[in-house]
């Protein structure tokens, strides 16, 4: 009886062992680019629109623009909501007022950059273009959501 106890125990220290080496050999997930999903936006946008090659770099130009021009934005909301937090905390009222602006005025340039992004998407477009692109609704950089919203379209994540 001890023998085999003994014997279980090794067996189970070993399972363990080679558990935590494969769980500790695992690479942990990499975030892709901006890059890499502006081409992956553009290569759904060719499949669904038939873009041409032009169009393929002004719609990654325009998605680039747009990447560039929210992430400030991004850091700077941050910023504000980190603001509006601590002068709740601290019953601030004024400091409220002025984070819940800055708020308010950085959700308005998120808003202007995307629609500016649209709006460019869309004139560079064929009308035949333009009636499949309206039909396909809010995805990326076609909505309000947006491009660092998910990435949706058809077949991927909303």
């Amino acid at each position: 009886m001890t023998y085999k106890r003994v014997l279980m125990g090794i067996v189970c220290a070993a399972l363990s062992t080679a558990l935590m080496n494969a769980q500790s050999s695992q690479v942990a997930p990499t975030r892709p680019t901006p890059e890499a999903m502006i081409a992956k936006q553009v290569s759904r946008y060719t499949t669904l629109l038939s873009l041409d090659a032009g169009q393929q770099g002004k719609a990654t130009a325009l998605l680039l623009a747009e990447h560039n021009a929210t992430a400030t934005l991004r850091s700077s909301m941050r910023t504000a909501q980190q603001a509006l937090r601590t002068a709740v905390e601290n019953n601030d009222t004024a400091g409220i007022s002025a984070a819940a602006t800055q708020i308010g005025n950085l959700t308005a340039q998120e808003v202007q950059a995307h629609a500016t992004a649209q709006a460019g998407f869309a004139a560079m477009l064929s009308p035949a273009q333009q009636a499949t692109y309206k039909q396909l609704g809010p995805i990326g950089m076609g909505g309000p959501r947006g491009m660092h919203a998910g990435w949706g379209g058809p077949g991927g994540p909303r």
